[in-house]
């Protein structure tokens, strides 16, 4: 290891390798649970693509794996080191290389805030519409590394339809370049999709094109309280049947509601099973919000509320925005995060609800209703083992019943560590086999992230 310590200063600014063992410690694992991390060897820090370059010649000719991390905000332990692995953070390369408002478009560094490229968007009119939770904390990079999603994906989609091209140091420190700058083109196979969600499998993402959009006016929301999943899961189908386009659809379950009302007192009835929030954007918004509440009383709701400005919004809004905290304070969590249809939401709810009593355990819902991905939350006591171990089979069963009710393991965490198991069931042998083969065309030696998705 000291070769290849020595070797990766010699590319690199001086304060740009770390080799501390505190320092890597830290650095060595995201946000997942249940995902154990391997003992690194070094963790490096380069500012420029000749410096990536540098580390991935070094850790090509060395045969050492690299694991490159961005914010590490992430929840499938895809950024968790393995045993004498080179930690590869890109946080340093976060400048904001260009805001294109005629092309609409934006080319970043791997190392740049979401939120941060958001507001840069917004000083030209432009908007940049995947936003994660995480948005103020986590980086481009590790948005096109997990194919990110977010509250705003029914309506505007997610990462992969806004990466328009890539550059990307492969395993043995080549560049290649993928993709274009223009609205339009389809040359060659996809290669930019495919390098969106990998994971860091293929490649290190060392500078991105992104596509922007007209930044929309501000959202109207509606919140609804039913008395039963099965009525929100029905206001959900109608909503969508009917047409209409809403920027944001979010549904709570009881265990969630209850949690906010004990963190912020928020006077949320405590009969409520599920709790629906709508938002449109546009000029017909209110038009639409009145048109949903007429919706939402039909299939069911016992109480709606229109938002009449944006003041109000925020206001209802806030729920949905301390769902996790407040589920947090509750003990140790482990957040899920399957895909399922629209049309299945409620089975996936109140299975989910199954789970958790047949487990003793607590396991609230927060799904981004519009798109059918839910995020159970698994709530559990670290120190009780037995716990421990019955909030790791609730798990494994409710990855199962995703796909049982014709869904995803993940619809925007991605695989890591976590559901390696659960994307071979996915995918099948043949699936799987093929990725495998595509895997070993970008990275013959197998260092890049190795033991991940597969």
């Amino acid at each position: 290891m000291g070769e290849l310590v020595e070797r990766l200063r010699q590319g690199l600014p001086a304060g740009s390798v770390a080799v501390d063992g505190d320092v890597l410690a830290a650095y060595k694992h995201d946000m997942a649970g249940f995902c154990a991390a391997g003992e690194p060897a070094v963790l490096v820090f380069p500012e420029s693509v000749e410096q990536v370059q540098h580390v991935m010649r070094t850790a090509s000719e060395l045969r050492v794996p690299v694991v490159p991390q961005g914010a590490r905000t992430g929840l499938s332990g895809g950024a968790n080191a393995v045993d004498g692995c080179v930690l590869l953070s890109l946080t340093k390369m976060d400048r904001i290389l260009a805001v294109d408002p005629v092309e609409r478009i934006a080319v970043v560094q791997p190392g740049v805030v979401n939120a941060e490229l958001s507001r840069a968007a917004g000083e030209v009119g432009l908007a940049y519409p995947p936003d994660p939770s995480s948005w103020e904390s986590c980086t481009i990079g590790g948005n096109i590394g997990t194919g990110a999603g977010g509250l705003c994906c029914v309506k505007y989609g997610v990462t992969s339809e806004y990466v328009l091209g890539l550059e990307v140091v492969l395993a043995d420190g080549r560049l290649l370049r993928t993709g274009r700058r223009t609205a339009k083109g389809v040359a060659g196979y996809d290669l930019t999709r495919l390098l969106v969600g990998s994971e860091g499998t293929l490649g290190v993402v060392v500078e991105a094109v992104v596509a922007l959009r007209p930044a929309p006016e501000p959202a109207l929301v509606l919140a609804a309280e039913f008395d039963s999943v099965d009525a929100a899961g029905a206001a959900v189908c109608e909503v969508m049947a009917r047409g209409f386009v809403p920027s944001l659809m979010e549904l709570m379950d009881a265990t969630t509601v209850r949690a906010v009302n004990e963190m912020a007192q928020m006077g949320l009835p405590e009969s409520t099973r599920a709790l629906l929030l709508v938002a449109f954007d546009g000029p017909d918004r209110r038009e639409r919000v009145a048109a949903v509440a007429q919706v939402c009383a039909e299939a069911g709701a016992t109480g709606v509320v229109p938002a009449e400005d944006r003041a109000e919004s925020e206001l209802l809004m806030q729920a949905r925005r301390l769902s996790l905290p407040a589920m947090e304070r509750m003990g140790t969590t482990m957040i899920d995060d399957v895909a399922v249809p629209r049309a299945r939401l409620a089975q996936m709810l109140n299975g989910v609800a199954e789970i958790a009593d047949r487990h003793r355990l607590t396991i609230g819902v927060v799904s981004h209703a519009g798109d059918g991905n839910t995020h159970p939350v698994v709530i559990f006591d670290a120190k009780d083992e037995d716990e421990t171990e019955r909030a790791r089979r609730s798990f494994d069963e409710i990855m199962a019943l995703g796909l049982e009710l014709g869904g995803t393991v993940t619809g925007e965490h991605g695989i890591g560590l976590l559901k390696r198991e659960w994307l071979a069931r996915e995918l099948g042998p043949v699936g799987l086999e093929l990725q495998r083969q595509i895997k070993g065309v970008f990275d013959p030696l197998g260092i890049l992230n190795p033991g991940k998705t597969f």
